[in-house]
């Protein structure tokens, strides 16, 4: 059998799939697309700011082996005229620009290429401050789909029409208001990302910190066991489970009680508790 020259592209194999792929950007261009891995496709006017944060530590890692993905749609070749506007004024008046349904929808189309319709299995977000508080469970639900499409908004927002059009999730990191889409989308993929198998490498990490229970993560401690002064918890030193157990989940209870009532009432109502109860923790 006679080996391919130099010359001959590569066949693909095993995860390998072939398919369209978009102007390759450091870490997103490393590998080729990966059947099964994970994906976040980000429609944005500022491709150049990905993988950003994203490209380091052990999302960086996890990205450069394949266990997720990320593609990003430049928002500007989809415009309109000469300099492919992107937006125009508001309709009734106002200030800013918005947004136009048109262009919008054009790199919308391009990103739902080989997604899936059912939004169970792709979700398109769109990152906007009037949408409901991005949580863990939210991050949860996003890492068991195929992958996600997020769209990134600038100016005054988008045409709401686009939303209506493709039943677009709106998703917010909080009560501020950002100069664009392009941060929370970091923020929401990476919040994502860490929940995907193999990605932390320790998948009890992500048991037990803070929310997967609806509770704030208890304090954290390490050597030495003195500092300035201030010392361990003794529970902590004492190599009893049971109570080391206990103690942080009594202080996990404390903490989220006295910083997070809105989480201690939902916690409570969970596990049927009453939240005016210890009143000593």
């Amino acid at each position: 059998m006679s080996k391919p020259s130099k010359s001959e592209p590569a066949k693909s194999f095993g995860r390998k799939s072939i398919t369209a792929t978009l102007k390759p950007r450091d870490l997103m261009a490393e590998i080729p697309h990966l059947k099964g891995a994970w994906v976040a496709k980000v429609i944005t006017l500022f491709p150049e700011v990905f993988p950003g944060v994203l490209g380091a530590s052990l999302t960086g890692k996890a990205l450069k082996e394949g266990l997720w993905q990320l593609q990003t749609i430049d928002l500007r070749p989809f415009g309109e005229g000469r300099h492919r506007n992107v937006d125009d004024t508001p309709a009734g008046g106002g200030a800013g620009m918005v947004l136009r349904a048109d262009v919008v929808d054009k790199a919308l189309q391009k990103a739902q290429q080989g997604t899936p319709t059912d939004r169970t299995k792709w979700p398109v977000i769109y990152l906007s401050p009037r949408g409901r508080p991005l949580t863990q469970a939210m991050a949860q639900r996003f890492a068991q789909a195929d992958g996600i499409t997020l769209l990134c908004g600038r100016f005054e927002g988008i045409d709401e029409r686009i939303i209506e059009e493709y039943a677009i999730e709106e998703v917010s990191l909080g009560d501020f208001v950002l100069t664009g889409g392009e941060i929370a989308a970091q923020a929401l993929i990476d919040a994502t990302v860490r929940l995907i198998p193999r990605v932390l490498g320790n998948q009890a990490s992500t048991e037990e910190e803070s929310f997967s229970d609806g509770l704030l993560e208890h304090p954290q401690y390490t050597k030495p066991s003195v500092w300035k002064g201030r010392a361990i918890p003794e529970i902590l030193l004492s190599g009893h489970h049971a109570k080391i157990s206990d103690w942080r989940k009594a202080m996990a209870e404390r903490l989220t009680k006295e910083r997070r009532p809105d989480l201690w009432r939902a916690y409570c109502a969970k596990h049927d508790r009453d939240p005016e109860e210890d009143q000593e923790l």
